[in-house]
């Protein structure tokens, strides 16, 4: 099969839009290939000839997310004030409010394991890279890039996690969790 044949690629488009439905109404641990194949109106091997599993399926399904969602964090100016989340920081949380039932399944604990890790990987990459170019918060010289970048990624990921799970506004998140970040840097560098 050639991914980049339109046959493909549309049968793809049906397997993910036909995940993401199904992910709305159910547990990710209930749905089964039969289920996607029927949604996306397709053969059960034709599934499998795409995705091996549904958690391969529902991590392509979400990468549209997950770029949002690293590129919004990487744009986030370090030098904002406290009292004001960054305006990327709270178009991401806004994002993530718009789409929090696919979130609250995707990092709940019936969620996917491949998609946290994947969204966790993107944003420590674009963490890094911006950090590599020079845009860092000062202080933190002595952790390697990656492993700060992580840091970053990781808390990001488990404040979404949590913040999904137990609702709330967009923008008093963003907030939250700036004045989490803007303290964890001031106390890094003194």
């Amino acid at each position: 099969m050639n991914p980049d044949d339109p046959r493909a690629q549309r049968t793809r488009a049906r397997l993910k839009a036909a995940m993401l439905e199904l992910a709305l109404q159910q547990e990710l641990t209930s749905i089964t290939m039969s289920a996607l194949a029927k949604r996306a109106e397709v053969n059960r091997a034709t599934v499998y000839l795409h995705y091996p599993d549904v958690d391969a399926l529902v991590t392509d399904a979400m990468e549209d997310a997950v770029t949002a969602v690293a590129r919004a964090a990487a744009l986030c100016p370090l030098d904002a004030p406290r009292e004001r989340a960054p305006g990327p920081l709270v178009e991401l949380f806004e994002h993530v409010a718009v789409n929090a039932a696919l979130y609250r399944r995707m990092l709940g604990a019936h969620g996917s394991a491949r998609f946290a890790a994947r969204m966790r990987e993107r944003l420590t990459d674009e963490l890094a890279r911006r950090f590599a170019d020079g845009r860092r918060p000062a202080g933190w010289e002595d952790v390697p890039v990656g492993m700060h970048a992580a840091y970053l990624a990781g808390a990001l990921v488990g404040v979404i996690a949590h913040w999904v799970a137990d609702g709330g506004a967009g923008e008093e998140a963003a907030l939250a969790f700036w004045r989490l970040f803007r303290t964890g840097c001031q106390a890094a560098a003194g």
